[in-house]
C-alpha cells in the first residue's frame, strides 16, 4: 500500500470516530476504538487504491470530502475551525470501512485478497471481542452503520467475488 493514502486513512479514521463516537470512559477505549477504525478504513483503502497509480490518481482527483456521509448521519461540522481534514475523506472508503466493522466476515474475506503487509494488522476488525465490542458500541453497530455501509456495499461485494472468482 503506498504512503500516499495517509491522509485518506487518518481523515477516514477521523470521520468514523466522530460520527460514531467511542464508549465514555476509560482513554483506552478510546484507543481501542480508533484501532478498529484505523484497520477498517487502512484495509478499505488498500482495497481502493491497490496501486501506487492509483495513489497518484487519488492525489490528482481528490477524495470528494464528507459533505454527502456528513448530511446522511447528521454530522455536525458548524462548529469545527480545522475541518480542512473532511476534505480528504473519501466516501467509498468510509462505506466499505462501515462494512467491514458491520460484517467481520466480510473483513476476513478483503483482507485475503490482499497481501496481508498491505493493510497491516486488522485482528481487533476481524476478530472483535467483548472489549472492541464495549469500546465502540456505535462504530460496531450494525443498524447504525447501515446508511453508510449501503452507498458502496454492491461495488465492495463485486470487488470482492470479481477477485475471489480470479484467484480459482
Amino acid at each position: 500500500m503506498s504512503a500516499d493514502i495517509a491522509p485518506v486513512i487518518a481523515a477516514g479514521t477521523r470521520w468514523l470516530l466522530t460520527a460514531f463516537p467511542p464508549a465514555p470512559g476509560a482513554f483506552s477505549s478510546q484507543a481501542l476504538a480508533e484501532a478498529q477504525a484505523r484497520q477498517a478504513v487502512t484495509l478499505a483503502a488498500a482495497l481502493r487504491f491497490p496501486t501506487p497509480l492509483d495513489a497518484q490518481l487519488l492525489h490528482f482527483l481528490g477524495p470528494g470530502g464528507s459533505a454527502r456521509l456528513d448530511w446522511l448521519t447528521g454530522a455536525d461540522q458548524g462548529g469545527e475551525a480545522d475541518a480542512g481534514w473532511r476534505t480528504w475523506v473519501d466516501e467509498t472508503v468510509i462505506s466499505w470501512a462501515a462494512c467491514f466493522l458491520a460484517a467481520p466476515a466480510l473483513a476476513v474475506d478483503a483482507h485475503h485478497l490482499l497481501d496481508r503487509g498491505q493493510a497491516g494488522e486488522v485482528t481487533r476488525l476481524t476478530c472483535p471481542g467483548e472489549h472492541e465490542h464495549d469500546a465502540a458500541p456505535l462504530l460496531r453497530h450494525p443498524d447504525l452503520l447501515e446508511p453508510v455501509a449501503a452507498l458502496h456495499r454492491e461495488l465492495l461485494l463485486e470487488l470482492l467475488d470479481h477477485e475471489n472468482a480470479a484467484l480459482q
